[in-house]
């Protein structure tokens, strides 16, 4: 863990960290005190306590903003566009909540004499819930748990990216201070630290999102624990653009799924296929899209690529292209790094599936193409990895998108859409793209327990 964040686009220095691992002891015997008193305070004013921290995140929009493109290189525009959907998403998630936590009534059985046996379902809070978050979406992804995860009576220890720690800082003072106590507090650990956390007792689950080697690393640290562990881990997320597909809508659709937020998102098109008789349109589209987007300082107006937040994000961008081309891949535009840290938008036609560039993850503005012969073809390519996070299609045919969403291996799958959570359906991996669900009402289930209430009266 370095100690110093530094801004990816100058370099100068945002911030210093310190580790409060040391302070574990007070800080896990507090958000315990806090999490049983908090789940004693009835839904409605749980709710009404959340509603009233999010306002802190309306109060200091553009500074919160300013805070993410600093740290992580994110253009302003999409930051603001980040704090807008934070909001948006969490308020979906509350007007969920009151159904979501009901408890859920069974028909009643015949009880002693005239008596009646009650059955209901309670979902019960799990305690302390350790939140690992990642720093591509540094608002979006702890918003995804800290809002069901409180709205259930919980509490939270959040360990923010050491990319983005006054992210978690800003969670700690908008949720930290509502209810009974200290609900949730921010995080700054070690791997080894971290690790320490999970096999706590105090501790009763943890959400990770990230790679899928860290997914692995948290799994090892639980392993001796019977614990809740839940997975948002990476992607090689497809897109299919099918022979009747509106070629004017779909390729900057698709350019654009590749290279928002520098195509540092999970759920980026990272490969895409193409019907053989549309293939050298999509192409020649895909190049004019992608020569229009932007690459410069992430504070300025007009700025739509900004610099990647790792700089070995750099090497591996590099040695894929490298891969795919020695392998008889075509680089159409793009394939070497600029200026600091900036990768601008890289197309790769001819690409063999089996490259790096097509089955791991490139987690930059990489966008790998293919032409397929027929649906048949497309769908196999697709399903040919190890990730199953999101996939889309994009026809005119709703039959075909049918076909498509009942035999993808993927969490999500979209019709002339991509890159895009939307809250009311569940958010989740298949194969090595995690396990658990947030979002919607079954991400109510992630951060509660089932308890079955069998009253003999």
């Amino acid at each position: 863990m370095d100690p110093v964040v530094r801004n990816p686009y100058d370099e100068s220095v945002v911030c210093e960290l310190r580790s409060n691992h040391a302070e574990r002891e007070a800080l896990l015997d507090g958000l315990h005190a806090a999490q049983r008193a908090w789940r004693e305070v009835p839904l409605a004013e749980r709710l009404s306590a959340i509603e009233g921290a999010l306002g802190l995140f309306e109060a200091e929009r553009e500074a919160i903003a300013r805070d993410v493109t600093r740290q992580m290189g994110k253009p302003l525009s999409e930051a603001l566009g980040e704090v807008d959907t934070c909001l948006f998403r969490a308020r979906h998630m509350l007007r969920l909540a009151p159904e979501a936590l009901a408890d859920e009534a069974l028909e009643s059985l015949p009880g002693r004499g005239a008596g009646l046996i009650e059955r209901r379902i309670r979902h019960a809070p799990l305690g302390v819930i350790l939140n690992l978050v990642a720093w591509n979406y540094p608002l979006l992804l702890p918003i995804n748990l800290v809002i069901p995860a409180l709205a259930a009576g919980n509490a939270v220890a959040l360990k923010h990216s050491d990319i983005t720690p006054l992210c978690g800082e800003l969670f700690e003072r908008a949720f930290g201070g509502i209810g009974p106590g200290g609900l949730l507090k921010a995080l700054v650990l070690s791997h080894e630290e971290t690790a320490e956390w999970i096999c706590d007792p105090r501790v009763d689950a943890v959400a990770f999102t990230g790679s899928v080697e860290g997914g692995r690393a948290v799994q090892r640290a639980a392993r001796e624990r019977f614990i809740e562990v839940g997975l948002e881990l990476g992607g090689k997320d497809p897109a299919y653009v099918a022979e009747d597909a509106d070629l004017e809508f779909a390729v900057p659709n698709v350019v654009e799924g590749a290279l928002y937020n520098s195509g540092q998102s999970c759920c980026a098109v990272e490969r895409v296929y193409v019907h053989a008789s549309r293939y050298e349109e999509f192409l020649t589209r895909a190049q004019e899209a992608a020569a229009g987007w932007r690459c410069g300082d992430p504070q300025a107006e007009g700025s739509q690529l900004g610099p990647l937040a790792r700089k070995s994000a750099l090497d591996t961008l590099e040695g894929q292209v490298r891969e795919a081309v020695a392998q008889g891949a075509r680089l159409v535009c793009g394939g070497e790094r600029s200026e600091g840290r900036f990768f601008p938008p890289t197309i790769l036609a001819e690409c063999p599936q089996g490259c790096s560039a097509m089955q791991e993850e490139s987690f930059g503005p990489l966008i790998p193409v293919l032409a397929v012969a027929d649906d048949a073809e497309a769908l196999a390519r697709m399903n040919d990895s190890r990730y199953g996070l999101t996939a889309s299609v994009w026809t005119e045919s709703a039959a075909r998108a049918d076909w498509f969403a009942e035999r993808l291996e993927a969490g999500t799958v979209f019709q002339n859409r991509c890159d895009y959570l939307d809250p009311g359906l569940p958010w989740t991996g298949w194969k090595e793209s995690g396990r658990g669900v947030t979002l919607s009402r079954y991400g109510f289930q992630h951060v509660t327990r089932r308890q079955g209430i069998h009253l003999r009266r």
